[in-house]
């Protein structure tokens, strides 16, 4: 497991970072962080949910065979992008062998190899490919956030978990909605999630539209919910989701964003 302040390109944590080890120190860390940073390093450290902490430093030790040779990050994994964004992404949970392998969302895996590659056809990223939290990838005005912030077992948080992370991520919104315009949201647990989150960080959300992939809802507040299907293999291999239709979407969302 990759300690706080080894250097990983992704850690804002130190040795020093505060840990919330119960829903109540949750609930206080998020509520007292005042930047993107601190939102970062402390959600890095959590160990609020016991399960998720026990398997995600479960397959960080047993790792898979292929990565066998790897150090796994074996943390919970931040937001990923910019700090002042006009465009968020929002996603689930980070894979076992992906993000919790790598210390960045969406990255390692077979849904990152899709997602990035889209946001990099539609210009909100450097490269097409996101293999490593060292192989320079960058993105613009955007940032990847996520409901729940260790991998669960099964790739299903419970609700309970979700409720509990869902503070870190009410937080991170509060810093982040000042400069948002747009949210693509990726299926619909994510949508149920970011709403609940959104509630949480005051948001006025009203009555949302059920999910949908390309379904729009306009916040009181100016900020737009954008429905996609969720880059998983189980829709892009059985073609739920093709690449024109996720081109399509981002493109939307710039419009949106005023990114266009």
């Amino acid at each position: 497991m990759i300690r706080p302040g080894s250097g990983h390109p992704t850690d804002r944590a130190t040795p020093t970072t505060p840990v919330a080890r119960s829903t109540a120190e949750v609930v206080e860390l998020a509520g007292s962080s005042a930047s993107v940073v601190e939102i970062d390093a402390r959600s890095s450290v959590c160990r609020a949910c016991p399960r998720l902490v026990a398997w995600r430093e479960e397959v960080a030790v047993v790792k898979r065979a292929a990565f066998a040779d790897q150090q796994y990050w074996g943390r919970p994994i931040t937001g990923w992008g910019d700090d002042a964004p006009r465009l968020l992404v929002s996603g689930l949970a980070p894979a076992a062998h992906g993000g919790n392998r790598t210390g960045r969302i969406f990255t390692g895996d077979r849904s990152g190899d899709w997602l990035f590659a889209a946001l990099h056809r539609a210009g909100l990223a450097n490269q097409p490919e996101s293999v490593s939290a060292h192989d320079g990838l960058q993105l613009r005005h955007t940032r990847v956030v996520l409901p729940v912030r260790c991998a669960p077992p099964g790739n299903a948080p419970t609700p309970a978990e979700r409720d509990v992370c869902a503070g870190w991520l009410a937080a991170e919104l509060r810093l982040l909605l000042p400069t948002a315009r747009c949210a693509v949201v990726l299926g619909g647990f994510g949508w149920t999630a970011l709403r609940r989150a959104l509630v949480r960080a005051g948001v006025e959300v009203g009555r949302l539209p059920a999910f949908g992939h390309g379904v729009e809802a306009v916040l009181p507040g100016g900020l737009t919910l954008l429905g996609c299907y969720h880059v998983s293999q189980q829709n892009t291999f059985t073609g739920r989701l093709t690449e024109p239709m996720l081109d399509a979407v981002l493109r939307r969302a710039k419009e949106l964003a005023g990114l266009s």
